[in-house]
């Protein structure tokens, strides 16, 4: 039986030196841009355990942010743009995105209130929905699937509903979508 790896950690290869693991750093950023805790991460597969590698770790970051290769907000801005124009995605959807990134809360408040400042966010969600074929759903299912697909881009209900109801979808549907969604919503006693 084969061993298809799913569900284990990496195997921890041979510690790297400092310059090493500044080549190592170079070569995963060279490959895509990354941010502190994500090159960290990766870092941590090839230094010792420990305060030794920690400290191998935080030179090299200083070290990267020192020669501008290493800079969250730089890439907080730039992924925000990137998924808005590229991907026509929500601020609600980059946020979290950011977030799981590692990104400091106040670097991804800054990027996001610059890059959707001036955005109306129902011409982006229909942007969206273009983008991914969209057409006026036929009956509930599509409608709730729909609704789905914009909460997962990022767009608020309320900018949903308004698409929804700008394609004269019947208030019977509407009034079902919203009272999943309030029920969603719903703080637990």
């Amino acid at each position: 039986m084969v061993d298809m790896g799913f569900g284990r950690a990496p195997k921890k290869k041979q510690p790297l030196d400092e310059a090493g693991l500044y080549e190592y750093a170079i070569g995963a950023l060279g490959r895509r841009m990354r941010t502190v805790a994500e090159l960290k991460r990766l870092m941590r597969l090839r230094v010792e355990e420990g305060d030794t590698g920690e400290a191998k770790m935080d030179r090299i970051v200083v070290r990267l942010k020192e020669q501008r290769y290493l800079n969250d907000t730089n890439f907080a801005a730039d992924y925000t743009r990137l998924r808005q124009e590229n991907n026509s995605f929500g601020k609600r959807r980059v946020h979290q995105d950011l977030i799981q990134k590692g990104v400091h809360a106040n670097v991804i408040s800054r990027s996001l209130d610059a890059a959707y400042e001036s955005v109306n966010e129902e011409e982006l969600a229909r942007r969206h929905l273009t983008r991914k074929r969209v057409r006026k759903p036929a009956n509930e299912k599509e409608t709730a699937r729909i609704m789905r697909m914009l909460v997962r881009a990022g767009f608020s209900t309320g900018v949903i509903f308004k698409i929804l109801k700008n394609w004269d979808i019947d208030d019977e549907t509407l009034s079902a979508l919203e009272s999943i969604d309030a029920d969603d919503n719903a703080s637990p006693e």
